[in-house]
């Protein structure tokens, strides 16, 4: 599978060995930053990698930040891209299960290397399930419509 990863300031110890882990397990790694453990804004990393997964560059995306929170909320953003912070393995197979989710985002400060590697497994091999979640998904991922999920835009806020 083809892998972007990046990071910020906060998940950069994590991120260079996520990445070999990820190439020792047989996959094609891009990491798109940082270069050093400089303070910089998630945003900006988080951007990137979206990017590719939403234009179909990579298949999946790997973001690391302090708690995998910002880093997911701002990949988010992207049309196509169905991001989301994990801290257990169980959630990684949920998000990719029943919504497909495409971009993960780590803890770098309170998950270790080690469980996140085994995250990053269950997030990567686990199927989305399709069925009655599907209609689901694409509720989430529709861009036509002026309201969230069929919620009028004017109801009462």
């Amino acid at each position: 599978m083809r892998i972007a990863i990046a990071s910020d300031h906060a998940g950069f110890v994590q991120k260079d060995p996520l990445a070999e882990y990820l190439r020792s397990r047989g996959h094609e790694v891009i990491d798109m930053g940082p270069a050093t453990d400089e303070r910089c804004d998630y945003p900006d990393f988080a951007d990137k990698v979206a990017r590719a997964v939403a234009r179909g560059d990579v298949e999946r995306g790997v973001l690391i930040c302090g708690t995998g929170l910002g880093i997911a909320m701002a990949a988010d953003k992207v049309p196509g891209v169905r991001a989301t912070p994990i801290q257990t393995v169980e959630f990684a197979q949920l998000a990719r299960e029943h919504n497909d989710a495409n971009v993960i985002g780590l803890s770098g400060r309170f998950v270790s290397l080690e469980d996140n590697e085994k995250i990053l497994d269950a997030f990567l091999t686990t199927e989305f399930g399709g069925g009655r979640h599907t209609g689901r998904v694409e509720k989430i991922m529709r861009e036509d419509d002026p309201g969230f999920a069929g919620v009028p835009a004017d109801f009462g806020i």
